[in-house]
Order: structure tokens, then sequence, then C-alpha cells
């Protein structure tokens, strides 16, 4: 960043990519262009900011960027020299779209929590490379260590997952007035000589054959359903597949007591109409039937919290269509299962072909 260059502030100051937004352009002579209260979350009106007034540098949470890859006006932003990615996980989808639409800017996928704040880890996206669901987070920046570490807090080898610690001069003392979370999460670090901590940030990670770390998801993303356990991420990554779908998030509802399910909700690739029997048909393909969502709900986009990310409380409830045909049991025996069945699961009724998932 330089003297030349625009950066377009429009994170609001209660997250703290604002810190940089802020003062990354003061400290190099940079332009500070402010966006409207509210313009954050307006694709429409940040491409038009952008064009007008040559907005050069730029952040977007994951899943802002996605909107506003599909804003028609953004291919017009060819004055972008950079944008910036944080927050959640970048999909590659996102990264080949982004540089189709506007092929020359680079992209760059961040990764920190407020913690350690700003970012602990960068990685500049290729097109060409970054070919998996979700692109790597990168390698630590200047002063800043990351280990991958199993549960007895032993360093994992590459491609093994593990959770993911943060150590360095970028990370924070603990948290005010309240010692018993900072020592759950900020231990003492084994791998200091100094008699430093490191943060145990709950996300899980590995290291690739390239040196780079991945992200793999939230340790508590974790869920159990009719006692298994399934990895939201997993079901999304395989959503992402398809290419009818854009943007995808499963969630586990509980809309009647005692009721579980997985719901998937996707907003569809533009001029594509996701069709759920087929994305069945696809999810099979790669996952157990227990992963397999019971609802899938079309979005026109996902609802966003006011920093721009995902907003899991305003997914809609999903309209959950029964079985409309049964075939009925034949035999004693089958009407005994079939009955079971229907009581353990809460319904009416159960036919012999049925899954219990």
């Amino acid at each position: 960043l330089d003297a030349g260059d625009r950066v377009l502030q429009k994170t609001p100051s209660g997250f703290d990519v604002s810190v940089w937004e802020f003062f990354w352009p003061l400290r190099t002579g940079a332009a500070l262009v402010l966006a409207r209260p509210e313009g954050h979350r307006d694709p429409a009106y940040l491409a038009r900011l952008i064009q007008d007034t040559g907005v050069t540098t730029v952040h977007f949470v994951p899943s802002m960027l996605q909107a506003f890859l599909a804003e028609p006006a953004a291919a017009g932003c060819t004055n972008l020299a950079r944008v910036i990615c944080s927050g959640e996980a970048l999909p590659a989808d996102a990264v080949h779209r982004f540089h189709q639409l506007l092929p020359g800017v680079d992209l760059h996928n961040l990764y920190g929590p407020t913690e350690a704040a700003v970012d602990v880890t960068a990685h500049a996206t290729d097109p060409n490379h970054d070919n998996t669901t979700s692109v790597p987070i990168g390698r630590p920046v200047w002063n800043t260590r990351t280990y991958v570490l199993d549960a007895a807090l032993r360093p994992v080898p590459p491609g093994v997952p593990g959770e993911l610690y943060l150590a360095g001069i970028q990370l924070a003392h603990g948290y005010t007035g309240r010692p018993a979370l900072t020592a759950e999460r900020f231990t003492a670090d084994p791998h200091s000589t100094t008699g430093t901590r490191m943060y145990r940030t709950g996300d899980i990670a590995r290291w690739n054959t390239h040196g780079t770390l991945e992200y793999l998801g939230r340790a508590d993303d974790q869920v159990k359903l009719r006692g298994l356990r399934i990895e939201l991420g997993e079901i999304e990554s395989a959503l992402l597949t398809h290419p009818a779908v854009g943007q995808a998030t499963v969630t586990l509802r509980e809309d009647r007591p005692g009721h579980q399910h997985l719901v998937a909700y996707l907003v569809p690739t533009p001029g594509q109409e996701p069709d759920p029997d087929h994305l069945r048909t696809h999810l099979t393909a790669v996952l157990p039937d227990y992963m397999i969502p019971a609802a899938f709900v079309t979005l026109t986009e996902l609802p966003l919290t006011a920093n721009g990310k995902l907003d899991r409380k305003a997914l809609p409830a999903p309209h959950l269509t029964p079985h409309t045909t049964h075939r009925t049991p034949r035999t004693p025996r089958e009407e005994t299962l079939c009955t079971l069945f229907a009581d353990v699961l809460g319904l009416d009724t159960v036919g012999i072909d049925d899954s219990f998932f």
C-alpha cells in the first residue's frame, strides 16, 4: 500500500477489521474513502462507490464477497488492485469466479481471531492451484507463530487435522475480568523457552504439502444427530461441488422439541434452480445417508449480520414435506417393525421402503 492507493472504509468500528481499514492508509499516506452507514451490506452501492471514487483496496467477508460478485456492476470495478477476505472460510468457487470477473486483481485470504487482532496468517490466492473446496489460510505473518497440535499439545504431521494455536507479539494477554476463561484459552506455550503463552483458537486446521495452513472448521461446529457425529462443513463442501449451488450452509434444527434434522440453505448460481432430488443424489455419492439433509431451502441470498457474516439465527424454518406414499406392511413382522420405527421417530406412519435416516 502506498500514497497512490485509495482504501474503502466500510466495516463497522465494532469489528476488528475496521482497525486496519482506518489506520493502514493513514500510516502510508493513502486516501481513505468512507462508505455510508449500512452501505457495507449493499453490493450495488459498493460497486458504484468503488468505481466512482477509484478505490484500489477493499475488504470483504466471504459471504459478502459472494454477494458482491453476483452484482452485475462488480465487473466494472477494474480500478481495484487488491481485495482482502477474512472472517469466514473462503470457498474455492468464489475464488475462481472472482478471478474470472476481475482478472489481474489480487485476492488475499487472511485468518485471525480477535484475540490476536487483526490477522495472523495470509495467503495470496491462485485460481490455477487453489482447487479445493476451501482455499488455504496461508502462513504466519511477521512476529507470529502457529501450531497445529493434538489433544496432548504435540505437533501433528502434515495432512493430519489438529487444533490451531497461536503465539507471538500480536496475542492478547487475556480477557479482562475473566480469569477462568483466560486460563482456559490462553495456555502455557510448551514450545517457548521464555515462558510465553499461546492461544487456543478452537479452530481445526492442517498443514498441507506446500507448508501452508488449511482451515477445516470449528471444533464446536460438530453436531450429534441420532448418536452420530457430523461435521456440517463436510456437507457444505459437498454441496458446493454441485454446479447449481453458489452458496451453501447447513444447520441442525429442532423446530419441534425432540425432532432434530439437518437443513441445507442454498443460493443458486446465476441461471440455475437446484432440484432437491438431484442434490440428494449428488450428496449420496459422497456422503453416508445420515449426513443427507432432510430439507433443502433455496434463498435469493444468505442473511448476514451487521459485520457481513452469516446470520444463522435469521435462517427460516424449512417446510418439511412428509412422504405421501408408502408401501404398507405385508406381514406381522413388517407391521411390528414399521410401528416401532414410527414410534421412535414420532411419525404417524412408516412404509417398508423408508430409510430410517
